[in-house]
């Protein structure tokens, strides 16, 4: 129910440091944000789009010392919604 309020938070923060440490690790915040259900991004689809540029220029070594399973989650996120995986 908060997604609508918290998701803007996030990507706000995320624009500025998109490997933002918010508890656990390094980009956990990314990955909890593009975990949030389609149907919370598609009410906010500049959002999303705009945190999908930031997802594209990440580099490939910060991306690989992410956690088992981030890159494909960034990936999926990145094609955006009705992409084929």
């Amino acid at each position: 129910m908060a997604l609508p309020y918290v998701l803007p938070l996030a990507v706000h923060l995320l624009l500025e440091e998109p490997l933002l440490d918010a508890y656990f690790y390094e980009g956990d915040l990314l990955l909890a944000a593009v975990e949030a259900p389609a149907s919370a991004w598609a009410l906010m689809p500049d959002l999303a789009a705009r945190l999908r540029g930031v997802i594209t220029t990440l580099p490939e070594t910060a991306v690989a010392d992410l956690p088992r399973g981030a890159a494909e989650e960034l990936a999926r996120f990145a094609k955006g919604p009705g992409s084929p995986c």
